[in-house]
């Protein structure tokens, strides 16, 4: 039985990345529709106030930590988390296992072409990759029932073992979820600029800084514009969260 870790009310497994590779394969083989979160503290700012988004998760096969600054939280509150797997992470590891296992893939979402260059850099590195279909969906495609019911028939045709959507949160999540019985992938992920960190079209941050919980920082100078209110207004939040919830647990413990 998996450990689950509270943080700011949302229960997080308490597994490594090796653990969740094989928590994933698992369900792959159980052909049971599922679908894998992977909260960072923008994900936990918006589930405070979005019910619907909290019950996605309440629904989800696993819910793995993206984030140094969840393990710094988990720590701080008492109750620490083994490591940190990012969706970025999540990706080549599952296409590795894909290859050796012999699943399908499907990429859908991010930029225009990113989910394409992306399949071509993992089939190079992993080349008995199956990926099965990639495709850019136009802006505001959830909202257009026509380009849904599309998406639905291209994936379902593909039959992909696991679905990686990169739509950013909670877009992403949200589309599996109303979708995921519709397409019928056994496993479906968000992993947000994924692609586009792996077709090199955005620079993901060094591993030093990804190591030292510095990879928001390095997100924002990237795109200052379109991230400054994320990080530097709206996910402050989160640390007056762990701060009520370590004084509440210690009132408990007391």
């Amino acid at each position: 039985m998996i450990q689950k870790i509270d943080i700011c009310g949302i229960k997080i497994d308490n597994v490594s990345l090796d653990e969740a590779v094989r928590a994933i394969s698992a369900i792959i083989q159980s052909r049971k529709l599922s679908y894998v979160v992977t909260p960072n503290v923008d994900h936990i700012v918006k589930l405070q106030k979005d019910p619907e988004f909290r019950d996605i998760y309440s629904n989800a096969a696993l819910v793995l930590p993206d984030g140094m600054p969840l393990l710094w939280a988990a720590k701080f509150i008492g109750t620490p988390l083994k490591e940190k797997i990012s969706g970025s992470d999540l990706l080549p590891k599952l296409c590795e296992v894909a290859a050796e296992k012999g699943y399908k893939v499907f990429f859908l979402g991010g930029r225009e072409v990113s989910a394409a260059k992306a399949a071509e850099v993992l089939k190079a590195k992993y080349q008995k990759l199956n990926v099965a279909g990639t495709y850019c969906p136009p802006f505001g495609f959830e909202r257009d029932e026509q380009e849904n019911d599309k998406i639905i028939r291209m994936i379902k045709a593909a039959c992909p073992d696991i679905l990686f959507v990169g739509l950013g949160a909670p877009k992403q999540e949200k589309w599996i979820y109303k979708y995921k019985d519709r397409y019928q992938a056994p496993l479906s992920i968000g992993i947000g600029v994924s692609f586009e960190f792996m077709a090199g079209m955005v620079r993901r941050a060094p591993i030093w800084m990804q190591k030292s919980g510095l990879e928001w920082f390095w997100r924002l100078m990237m795109e200052p514009a379109r991230l400054w209110k994320r990080y530097l207004i709206d996910d402050m939040l989160f640390f007056r969260l762990i701060l009520k919830q370590k004084i509440s647990r210690a009132g408990h413990l007391n």
